[in-house]
């Protein structure tokens, strides 16, 4: 199961995308994206440098003693190394996808990601992505 904080659910759900705001429903409702309030409020050092979504991620993250948080800004994941959070980012759960076999293509889900969820995805990143998991 996943679990995100109200401003994550409020991101996913002003994609104006139909078919990527079908999918986010369809998973909360058979269980496996779970919106779980926060305990207390937001640090204000993490409110003051990063966007909602990843300051209440990594608040939650904290408050649930998460085993892993799913960041991508550089921000963010600075934030959760210096607090002992273990992340990754969407990249890392898509390259372990790939090598489980649960995704025939990583190069097909990043332009997925890119055209159904209005991800970005900097060059760089991409093209460290070992190119035998790229197909």
């Amino acid at each position: 199961m996943v679990v995100i904080p109200p401003a994550v659910e409020a991101e996913l759900t002003r994609n104006p995308k139909p078919n990527a705001r079908a999918a986010l429903e369809t998973a909360m409702l058979q269980g496996w994206i779970r919106v779980v309030p926060l305990a207390s409020p937001v640090p204000q050092d993490l409110a003051l440098v990063l966007d909602r979504g990843e300051a209440e991620a990594l608040t939650l993250a904290l408050q649930a003693k998460a085993g892993l948080v799913l960041l991508d800004e550089s921000a963010a994941r600075s934030r959760a190394a210096r607090v002992g959070v273990p992340f990754t980012g969407a990249l890392g759960i898509l390259r372990l996808a790939r090598h489980t076999n649960r995704i025939p293509s990583l190069k097909a889900e990043i332009r997925l990601l890119r055209n159904e969820a209005r991800f970005f995805i900097s060059p760089a990143p991409e093209k460290a992505l070992p190119i035998s998991m790229g197909e």
